[in-house]
């Protein structure tokens, strides 16, 4: 059974550059146990459609599995922003709470 990092590799080689291909590269390489590169494909994948909250979501927990944690709040921060403004309550949730363990990590938050 084909890898499906690979595949997704061969189409950006092929010029098929959008979104949900950097979303997939980036879910992928997570699973592959690479962080790093999962925030890069991630980070384009905002490049090219900022309002894509799930994406925001996802590179939030692969800079904080990267333990990038100022850079997770920030990608959590403005995932926030964005879902809130498409009415994408669910994910503005989840943010929210991995957001907040980031700010506690970080000593931004009280313990309360």
């Amino acid at each position: 059974m084909p890898d499906p990092l690979e595949n997704f590799l061969a189409l950006l080689a092929a010029g098929r550059d959008n979104a949900l291909l950097r979303f997939a590269l980036g879910n992928e390489y997570l699973k592959h146990g690479d962080p790093v590169s999962a925030a890069g494909h991630l980070r384009r994948a905002v490049e090219f459609d900022p309002k894509y909250s799930a994406a925001w979501k996802l590179l939030g927990k692969a800079l904080a599995d990267a333990e990038a944690w100022n850079e997770a709040l920030a990608a959590y921060q403005q995932g926030i922003a964005v879902a809130e403004a498409r009415g994408d309550k669910q994910a503005a949730k989840e943010m929210t709470v991995f957001a907040r363990r980031i700010g506690k990590r970080l000593g931004l938050e009280s313990n309360d």
